[in-house]
């Protein structure tokens, strides 16, 4: 029989060393993954307080990118949805976010700001 010499020799050192590497990063994965869902529960919670007409889409829009832009993504529809929404409404909607303290500003910038969910 011939020998594949693709075939990897791993030492039981070296494996024993990947399955603690696979641990340790499938806790952080974990870790990651209930504070993701923490930041998620605050911002349906307050999601009822939010009154601007296109709230949920704008809020599902929140839950489902890693930024927002205030002025493509929200204003003058909500992106993925034919709900109007108006430069001024977008901006008060994501005022009030950061007021709540379910969102933050990410740039720290007058124009052109990206907004998330606060930590």
């Amino acid at each position: 029989m011939r020998k594949n010499p693709f075939r990897c020799q791993v030492t039981q050192g070296a494996g024993l060393a990947m399955q603690v590497r696979i641990l340790e990063c499938t806790e952080e994965t974990i870790r990651l993954a209930r504070d993701l869902a923490r930041r998620a529960e605050a911002l349906c919670t307050v999601a009822p307080k939010l009154r601007a007409k296109g709230s949920d889409a704008a809020v599902d829009l929140f839950l489902t990118e890693d930024a927002v832009v205030r002025a493509s993504m929200l204003s003058p529809r909500i992106r993925g949805t034919s709900i109007p929404m108006s430069s001024r409404v977008a901006r008060r909607f994501c005022d009030r976010l950061v007021e709540l303290g379910v969102a933050r500003e990410l740039t720290g910038r007058p124009m052109f700001r990206l907004y998330g969910i606060a930590p």
